[in-house]
């Protein structure tokens, strides 16, 4: 990393889920059903849920986040012995009301100040999306919002990606893109973006052909990054 790769990002774009908003934590409210199992199908879910869209996106047969997520829940659900019909309902409702990471509000506040353009870019729907930003106070603070429905194709395809810079008016090597997701910054540094990698769990480098160009992990630290 150099100074100049970060002095020349304009505008910020960040992933949703596992960046900004905790997929697991929907699981962890359900502990009173889960019990014991709430992290084993937290991670079963999760794991699932982006196998389904990469695959999905292999076979050419697309359907959207919402029932994606669904049937990953159902597939984890399964793999636990959970048959739980009000328990899949709980867990699918608090989906659209996942907890945001505080580091994530400190993070995008900042960049607000500073006046720094802050866009999502998400495989969620404009409806998942649009319920998850509201229930975490975040509406105020980023904008846009865009979804993956717009191309019918999940991420790390190339045209997702694209997106962001159709919307922002941002050539991509001004754009920073922020991920928890290793595989998803491959994807954005793949295309031209200056990936930044919110590494929270410390996971090993991704052995993809494009790594990011700083790796941090939390989301607060990317504003003095910037210079903000």
């Amino acid at each position: 990393m150099t100074h100049a790769e970060l002095s020349a990002i304009d505008a910020c774009v960040f992933d949703a889920y596992g960046t900004l908003f905790d997929v697991g934590s929907a699981a962890k409210r359900c502990t009173d059903v889960l019990g014991a199992k709430a992290d084993a199908l937290a991670v079963q879910w999760r794991t699932s849920q982006l196998h389904y869209t990469w695959l999905r996106s292999l076979m050419g047969r697309h359907a959207d986040f919402w029932q994606v997520t669904g049937d990953a829940l159902d597939f984890a659900m399964d793999a636990l012995g959970i048959a739980d019909t009000a328990l899949r309902k709980r867990l699918m409702d608090l989906y659209l009301e996942l907890s945001a990471y505080p580091d994530a509000t400190v993070a995008l506040t900042a960049l607000c100040q500073a006046n720094r353009p802050a866009a999502i870019l998400s495989n969620g729907t404009p409806k998942m999306l649009a319920a998850a930003v509201k229930s975490a106070g975040l509406a105020a603070l980023i904008d846009p919002v865009l979804s993956i429905e717009e191309v019918g194709v999940y991420k790390p395809h190339p045209r997702v990606y694209q997106l962001a810079v159709d919307r922002l008016g941002v050539k991509p090597e001004r754009v920073g893109f922020v991920s928890s997701n290793g595989w998803d910054v491959a994807g954005a540094s793949s295309f031209g973006f200056r990936a930044i990698w919110v590494n929270r769990a410390g996971a090993k480098t991704e052995r993809l052909p494009a790594k990011p160009i700083v790796q941090i992990t939390r989301l607060d630290e990317l504003p003095a990054l910037l210079g903000i």
